[in-house]
């Protein structure tokens, strides 16, 4: 029983010390793929995914997506505890299903872990989230997003997206164009950012008005 408690210490404490430095590295290298993007590729999906730096993408697509997914991204250190309050209770009241998560969890979810949503996977990513927002930077923590989020069947990141949704690189977005990229963000599999549906369209209005307020009160001022 004590070799058994043993091993099973080691075995736990080499997967975290494993987790810190997979973290690390990618402190520094850009993230080549992820678990959602090795799934989707072998469902047929594709893999369509170019690295690209924070300054090589439109400050539009940034304010875009802080509007739209984690409008206290500068503020909090990983949970939005506020925004998990009001999840559940949109949820509990029967209105459209909303998550809470922060982009530093959605980045924890997506570069490290499985698609899954038991309280195992929830565990783990609580833990990459402590991880990420220890060892990196805000600024970093949205260019590894915006990196590596899903934006359409097998299209993964901002340079891809600008590609194929409008033609054009991530550096060269219009304000319009950055909003209805984070307007497909909860559902990238089934909506469509050119030409957008009623609600895309209309989510998409909605979010470059919020733009303006991330402008106006530096809810950005982290990653510039």
């Amino acid at each position: 029983m004590r070799r058994i408690v043993r091993i099973a210490a080691v075995t736990v404490a080499g997967l975290f010390g494993f987790s810190i430095l997979w973290v690390l590295a990618y402190a520094i290298l850009p993230v080549p793929g992820t678990p959602l993007m090795v799934i989707r590729a072998i469902d047929g999906d594709g893999w369509r995914h170019k690295w690209r730096a924070l300054e090589e993408i439109s400050p539009h697509l940034v304010r875009a997506v802080i509007a739209a997914e984690d409008s206290r991204f500068c503020d909090h250190m990983g949970v939005d505890l506020d925004a998990v309050e009001k999840a559940l209770e949109r949820n509990q009241s029967g209105k459209r299903l909303r998550g809470g998560s922060t982009i530093s969890q959605q980045v924890a979810k997506n570069a490290f872990l499985w698609p899954d949503r038991s309280w195992l996977r929830k565990g783990v990513e609580l833990w990459f989230t402590l991880l990420v927002e220890s060892f990196w930077s805000k600024k970093r923590i949205l260019e590894v997003y915006l990196n590596i989020v899903e934006w359409a069947p097998g299209t993964y990141g901002a340079e891809a997206a600008a590609r194929a949704w409008f033609g054009k690189g991530a550096d060269d977005l219009s304000p319009h164009e950055a909003a209805l990229l984070a307007a497909i963000l909860p559902n990238p599999q089934k909506w469509k950012a050119n030409p957008p549906g009623r609600y895309v369209a209309s989510r998409g209005g909605v979010l470059q008005q919020r733009m303006e307020i991330v402008r106006r009160d530096a809810l950005d001022a982290c990653v510039r």
